[in-house]
């Protein structure tokens, strides 16, 4: 059950590519004519509802993740303070060096020049989102445990990477990136900027403005970012029976959700989802499967919110179930994805999913008192939720935000376009 990580369409131009050294044209996609290949996640270890497992070909737990190969990692150090990734034609900047705020950053690519580049600028948030990998392991369950190492969410090989400075006041987890991407929604009367966190493994809308407690702005680390100004442009087309194709990253995908096609049944666990979507026959297809998170990712639409738009984080030509959320209003759902969320203490209890609604978290104000269901996170946000459970049980969520749990998601799959 695993696809082949090059099309044919593709095959002989990676073939004329470059085994080593820098390409001579960063805008080169060795994905052929793919502008928006989608790098695959480097998972390679299955999970059951809670411990690694070797993986099922058939049966519980089949069709996850680590079960499909997709375009692998493909990085090259230029020797020059740069990276280019052979897969998307990127070319990035090495070492992030120094904090900055959101301003800043902004500012900053305007005069930025390194390894005789002058074009840089600050990645949208589907750039940013490439460079995630998820054979990283969240590090909130280490505490103080000492034999808990963690592993980033980017390619340390070739990346420079700092986790927080706990010296400086802050966690651990406190390594956000700085996207160009701005949430277009409304979010408890602040300015969202989403951006990827690499310590944990999230995408999450972060304040640009003053920390609580300080009058300084939020920080966060920065990798510029130049070649292929098109990767992250969908290209979609509607094949008039249910179905959607993405040109630019070669996925067709369901047009309705579950939630469409079976109603309240359509809302999940992780283990009905996958096997829901690995029993799925439509349009004369039966190879559908559960979309890992940056496959899922890349339909996102980050101009559309609820509150703006009305709608869901998605392109119209799709159809996004609607729900009632825990605060009684109008909105979308969450998203299951393939992808297991997996922990320091070498855990797999929980699995990414995307927010097409809003990533709302239960928060209370500063000096205590009822907690208020906010937008705290941005219609968009990659976030993760327990794989069995009862909601119930999280009656103001879980975390620092009061990330809702619903444990009980929504699915929509995809397949490979051909």
């Amino acid at each position: 059950m695993r696809r082949n990580a090059l099309s044919l369409l593709a095959l002989p131009l990676l073939l004329a590519c470059p085994t080593s050294g820098a390409l001579d044209d960063p805008t080169v996609d060795p994905a052929g004519d793919l502008v928006y290949p989608i790098v695959d996640t480097d998972q390679v270890a299955c999970y059951d509802a809670a411990t690694e497992v070797a993986c099922p070909t058939e049966g519980a737990f089949a069709g996850q993740d680590a079960a499909w190969d997709g375009w692998q990692p493909d990085y090259v150090d230029n020797g020059d303070g740069t990276v280019t990734d052979r897969v998307t034609g990127l070319m990035w900047q090495q070492d992030p060096g120094a904090k900055m705020t959101f301003d800043a950053a902004v500012a900053g690519a305007d005069t930025f020049a390194l390894a005789g580049y002058d074009d840089w600028r600050l990645p949208t948030l589907k750039e940013q989102y490439s460079l995630i990998l998820f054979s990283g392991t969240d590090p909130s369950t280490c505490g103080n445990d000492p034999d808990c190492g963690p592993v980033p969410f980017i390619d340390t090989d070739f990346f420079d990477f700092a986790y927080g400075d706990e010296g400086a006041g802050e966690r651990m987890i406190d390594a956000q990136y700085a996207s160009s991407t701005v949430y277009v929604g409304d979010s408890n009367d602040a300015e969202l900027m989403f951006g990827v966190n690499f310590a944990d493994g999230r995408i999450k809308g972060y304040g640009t403005g003053p920390m609580p407690g300080t009058p300084d702005d939020k920080t966060f680390f920065v990798l510029y970012v130049r070649g292929n100004p098109d990767y992250g442009d969908n290209d979609l087309v509607d094949n008039d029976d249910g179905t959607i194709t993405d040109h630019a990253t070669g996925l067709t995908w369901l047009q309705q959700d579950s939630g469409h096609l079976d109603g309240d049944a359509g809302f999940m666990t992780w283990e009905e989802a996958l096997a829901w979507a690995e029993g799925l026959e439509f349009a004369g297809h039966d190879d559908w499967r559960l979309p890992d998170a940056k496959e899922l990712q890349s339909i996102v639409d980050y101009a559309r919110a609820p509150s703006a738009s009305g709608s869901a984080a998605i392109d119209p030509m799709f159809d996004a179930t609607p729900i009632v959320d825990e605060d009684g209003g109008d909105n979308f759902g969450f998203y299951w994805t393939g992808t297991t969320h997996a922990a320091d203490d070498g855990s797999g209890r929980s699995a990414a999913y995307v927010a097409f609604g809003e990533g709302l978290g239960w928060m209370q104000p500063p000096g205590g008192g009822s907690y208020n269901l906010v937008d705290i996170h941005g219609a968009g946000c990659q976030r993760s939720d327990p794989k069995v459970g009862d909601p119930d049980d999280y009656p103001y969520g879980h975390g620092p935000q009061g990330d809702v749990i619903r444990i009980f998601n929504l699915v929509r799959p995809v397949r490979d376009a051909g």
